[in-house]
């Protein structure tokens, strides 16, 4: 049960990333293919009615975390204090820049907004993956479990070790381009004219240098977490993972040179996907990776809930996840074919 509820977190935290992530990654393009209000008016029409209902998979995710690995839950919560706050801010300002920016119709008032929105959707994706570079790189826990972060110390990532070293903040950069280039080809697959071009350029060189970086990221995550690298190689799941992930890359790239954007977007969407799943798949069971000076780390196993408590919520979960599911079909399907923004100005 421990092993199920394991891949349910992975499973919950990956969906979040690609169906979070495609609009992250359209809000960090968003000054770049949208230069006139109509056409920023189509980005955010593109993306307006999923954006909302794809961040409440992080809510989920937390709570799977509180059901399953409530000291996960706990020890995270505590230790990422002040970078949790930065994060909420910068969703409470997304969200407010979509809904506001056409309340006034005044050009100083929605450029204001649209900075908001692409300055909040860049940060996210970027304190998203240093948040994962933390993870990979391990955190000074205590022999009780706990930990506490600066925002930087020294940059080195040796103890003592803050939220920002050059190896996480690496990691934040490669993720914003992973991201643009996710949201860059979900704007080709939803959007037209001008914006469909200026997103098929942007989202082809993120590609190129995604899979340029690829390869570099992987050296220096194995030197940073040499543990990781010896159980991905004795994992065959952490293997079709990879394969995965290289085949969505590949589906990305000639979806983007043949103007196949659909198929782009999937080849996206199932990059992120592998990787999410390659890292879980290589790290388990450990949650929280102690640093080498630091406490030991927090496994699953060392974490999880009772035997009763996993087996209530995953019955619960069994019946939640269809409706979702089913939710996000029905949404997709309603919502079908190119975005366009209504006309006389009305919604964003």
């Amino acid at each position: 049960m421990v092993e199920l509820w394991f891949g349910i977190v992975a499973v919950m935290l990956t969906t979040y990333v690609v169906m979070d992530g495609f609009d992250l990654g359209a809000g960090a393009l968003h000054l770049l293919v949208a230069r006139s209000n109509e056409e920023r008016r189509q980005v955010l029409a593109a993306i307006g009615p999923y954006w909302d209902a794809n961040e409440v998979w992080l809510i989920a995710t937390g709570g799977a975390l509180f059901v399953s690995f409530p000291k996960v839950l706990a020890s995270g919560l505590s230790g990422f204090y002040f970078a949790i706050f930065l994060v909420l801010w910068c969703l409470i300002l997304r969200g407010i820049a979509v809904e506001f920016r056409s309340h006034v119709a005044a050009p100083m008032w929605r450029a204001f907004w649209d900075v908001t929105f692409a300055l909040g959707s860049t940060l996210l994706c970027v304190f998203f993956g240093c948040a994962l570079g933390n993870l990979l790189r391990g955190l000074p826990l205590d022999g009780n479990g706990w930990f506490g972060l600066a925002l930087f110390t020294d940059f080195s990532a040796r103890m003592p070790v803050g939220i920002l070293d050059w190896y996480t903040v690496l990691v934040g950069v490669y993720a914003l381009v992973a991201l643009v280039m996710h949201g860059g080809a979900y704007l080709c697959w939803r959007t037209d004219g001008a914006v469909l071009e200026r997103s098929r350029r942007l989202a082809w060189h993120a590609a190129v240098l995604v899979a340029a970086l690829w390869p570099v990221m992987t050296v220096l995550t194995v030197r940073m977490n040499p543990a990781m690298f010896g159980h991905f190689a004795a994992r065959p799941l952490a293997w079709a993972c990879v394969a995965i992930a290289l085949g969505g890359l590949t589906l990305a790239l000639a979806g983007l040179r043949g103007g196949a954007h659909r198929r782009a977007f999937l080849g996206t969407s199932a990059f992120l996907l592998g990787l999410m799943a390659a890292t879980a798949a290589s790290i388990f069971p450990v949650m929280l990776r102690g640093l080498a000076d630091g406490g030991p780390s927090i496994t699953a196993f060392d974490a999880a809930n009772d035997a009763k408590g996993l087996t209530t919520a995953i019955r619960w979960w069994l019946v939640g996840i269809p409706l979702v599911v089913l939710y996000f079909v029905i949404q997709f399907r309603v919502h079908a074919g190119k975005a366009t923004a209504p006309r006389g100005g009305e919604g964003y």
